[in-house]
């Protein structure tokens, strides 16, 4: 029976796409990977089957048509991942500033101490980055305040998207009802879960910027984040959870 899934969206990834899909399988637990490549021009998809040939059944891709967002990819590969009956579904970026080796610790939490989602958090313990500048820490952390404030949601790290998932979790979305497809999803997924009752936990990690390719980050990004947030608030004032 699938088991464990991680889904690491793609665009431009060609420097690190080969090394993180390695240090993932590596991992004695036996995680399977799925890559939803958005027409990367530069080859990302090509090293993906390159891969697929060294573990066969291991690696799967997906390849959409065009630069669609990061909240539609991972929502394509979580009905992906329902449609193939994986119990356990991570996110996880293609640059290394999610390290593959916490990816155990995440899952334990769920698997083991009866978490429903386990989110990687940069900031329950303090704060754990590695290599940002000033302005994109502070930008980060007060975010997360910001997002905790307006919601109500007890989560340090209201931004992370380094998560594992039970199955009952993505079940129990409705995905046509998710509006963001930039960062802004990586809350609305927290909001949502957190309103459906399950219980959401922070397991401490490292996180260290990426050092090959370029950051997705936009200001467009950032501004659908900030009034995001509020209309979820507000929509949850008038919807069920």
């Amino acid at each position: 029976m699938p088991y464990a899934l991680v889904v690491i969206p793609t665009y431009k990834e060609r420097e690190n796409i080969e090394a993180i899909i390695e240090a993932v399988v590596a991992l004695p637990q036996g995680f399977d990977v799925l890559i939803v490549d958005d027409s990367s021009p530069d080859g990302t998809a090509d090293l993906v089957r390159k891969v697929q040939k060294k573990h066969p059944g291991r690696i799967h891709l997906n390849e959409r048509k065009g630069k669609l967002g990061l909240g539609t990819a991972y929502i394509h590969g979580f009905k992906w991942a329902l449609k193939h009956d994986y119990q356990y579904v991570f996110e996880m970026d293609a640059d290394f500033s999610h390290d593959p080796k916490d990816l155990p610790r995440l899952l334990a939490a769920c698997r083991d101490q009866g978490a429903d989602v386990a989110i990687g958090s940069r900031y329950v313990t303090g704060v754990n980055v590695v290599n940002w500048p000033m302005s994109r820490v502070l930008l980060s952390f007060f975010a997360s305040k910001y997002v905790q404030f307006i919601t109500g949601m007890k989560i340090h790290d209201t931004t992370a998207g380094f998560k594992c998932y039970r199955r009952a979790v993505l079940e129990s979305m409705n995905f046509s009802a998710i509006r963001f497809v930039g960062y802004a999803f990586q809350i609305e997924m927290k909001f949502r879960a957190w309103r459906k009752g399950f219980r959401i936990v922070e397991v401490p990690v490292i996180f260290t910027d990426r050092t090959l390719g370029q950051s997705k980050m936009s200001r467009g990004i950032i501004r659908e984040a900030v009034f995001g947030v509020i209309a979820l608030k507000v929509s949850s004032w008038f919807t069920k959870s």
